[in-house]
Formats: structure tokens, C-alpha cells, sequence
């Protein structure tokens, strides 16, 4: 029988003074996330971190409910999502120098009884990805305007690489008074990986070479992980790297 483990790891790079990424590993309720904060010296590391702490308390309470049914689950991430959106906010309230907080999420919950089935919710440019078989597929679609301009095909996918828009997010946490995310399930195989992550790792990295880095790896989620974040760093560490790899465990 197999159970699912995550292993992550966060760095603030070369160039930030600042980490305002975040992530969650719950392995005893399935559940990982990663965000990324914005806003502010300190307001997108205060997003981030209240966007985590909130998915820490919350999915503790309420896991039991992701295997019940899949229409649960889907709500279950959902109101994750929706709760952590309304921590910051509350968090702007409070305190008005955090005004214009937000952050992304990538959230991962992992159900496996009988099969294993993966539900992912997601808001901004924080992005999932599954390895099968030396294969590396993108299971989130980024929420900014360049992928708005990649669907409306105003530009093709090299210059949207360095178009200055391209890191303009239109969604994420804490920005607006309600939030809903996009959330999609699918079916996982026990020798699969997923992989979360912030954009850090995906500004230095293209998704081929984020296959091969894994490839590597010989699906040991710590050895995936490391080698991951040193790649990025290695490549420039121009932003902060937080990376989560999520593998089968048999006992």
C-alpha cells in the first residue's frame, strides 16, 4: 500500500533581500501548497506566510471531508482557497502599511483510496507539474496576462518569454473581496511525482530542463527537490525558489 510524502524546500536566491515565498507539507492529512507573495518589502512575505498558516490550520480540520466524495474535495480546496484570501485581507485591515498584499497559491491534495486521485487549486503563476514515465506535464495554467495574450494568440511563446508584461498577474490572493480559484482532478499512478513550485524556479528554468533536473533524480522526492532549487540558484537565483515534490511512499 502506498501513501503519498512531500518533501519541500524554500531559498531566498541572489539578488532578493527578502524571502517572501512560503509552503505547507502535510503529509498526514495529503496536502502541500506553495506561495508567493507580493507587495511591499514586507506585506508579500506577511501574504504568503498567512496564506500557509491558513491552509495548515484549516485542511487539519477539515481533510476528512476530501474522501468523501470528489464534489467535497473540490470544495474543500475551494474554501481553503476562500478562507486564506480572507486571512489577508483581514490582515490589510488591520494593519494599513500592508495595503496592496496579495499572494499566489498552488494548493495539492491527494486522495488514494482506491486509486490515487490528485486535486489541484491554484490562483496566480505558482505551478504544478506531474513527472510519468521521463515525461514532465504542466498541470496549471498561470493566471496572468500573458497567458491571456498566448490564448488570444497575440503572441507566440518566444516573445511572450520576454515581454514586459509577462510576470503580471490577474489573479491572486488577497486582491479583491472574493477569490475563487481553479480547481481540476486527476487521476495519479503509483509511480508518479508532482511537483509544486513558485516562479522562481520557472524564470530560471524551462519546463525541459526542469524534466531533465527530475529525470535525475531517480524519483527521490529529497533528491528532486535539492536538486531543483540549486539548479535555479545556479542558473542566476534572480527571485526567491521554494519548491515541493510530492512522491509515493510503501510501507
Amino acid at each position: 500500500m502506498s501513501s503519498w510524502i512531500g518533501v519541500g524546500r524554500s531559498e531566498i536566491g541572489h539578488v532578493r533581500t527578502l524571502n517572501q515565498d512560503a509552503f505547507a507539507v502535510l503529509d498526514e492529512v495529503g496536502v502541500w501548497a506553495v506561495a508567493d507573495g507580493m507587495g511591499g518589502h514586507v506585506g508579500g512575505e506577511v501574504a504568503a506566510q498567512t496564506a500557509i498558516a491558513t491552509v495548515q490550520a484549516e485542511a487539519r480540520t477539515t481533510s476528512t471531508l476530501l474522501y468523501s466524495d470528489q464534489a467535497s474535495a473540490v470544495e474543500v480546496l475551494t474554501d481553503l482557497i476562500s478562507r486564506a484570501h480572507d486571512a489577508i485581507l483581514n490582515q490589510v485591515r488591520s494593519k494599513s502599511k500592508l495595503k496592496g498584499m496579495g499572494t499566489t497559491i498552488v494548493l495539492l491534495a491527494i486522495v488514494s483510496d482506491p486509486a490515487p486521485l490528485a486535486y489541484l487549486a491554484h490562483v496566480g503563476d505558482s505551478r504544478a507539474y506531474r513527472f510519468r514515465s521521463g515525461t514532465l506535464t504542466p498541470l496549471t495554467k498561470d493566471h496572468t496576462l500573458i497567458e491571456k495574450y498566448l490564448e488570444r494568440g497575440i503572441l507566440t511563446v518566444e516573445t511572450a518569454k520576454t515581454h514586459p508584461e509577462r510576470h503580471v498577474l490577474t489573479r491572486a490572493l488577497g486582491v479583491g473581496s472574493t477569490m475563487k480559484p481553479t480547481v481540476t482532478a486527476l487521476p495519479l499512478l503509483p509511480e508518479d511525482l508532482v511537483l509544486l513550485c513558485s516562479d522562481g524556479l520557472t524564470k530560471m528554468l524551462e519546463d525541459e530542463e526542469i524534466r531533465t533536473v527530475v529525470a535525475a533524480g531517480e524519483l527521490d522526492p529529497t533528491h528532486v527537490c535539492n536538486r531543483l532549487v540549486t539548479a535555479a540558484l545556479d542558473r542566476g537565483g534572480e527571485d526567491n525558489v521554494t519548491v515541493v515534490v510530492v512522491a509515493p511512499h510503501y510501507s
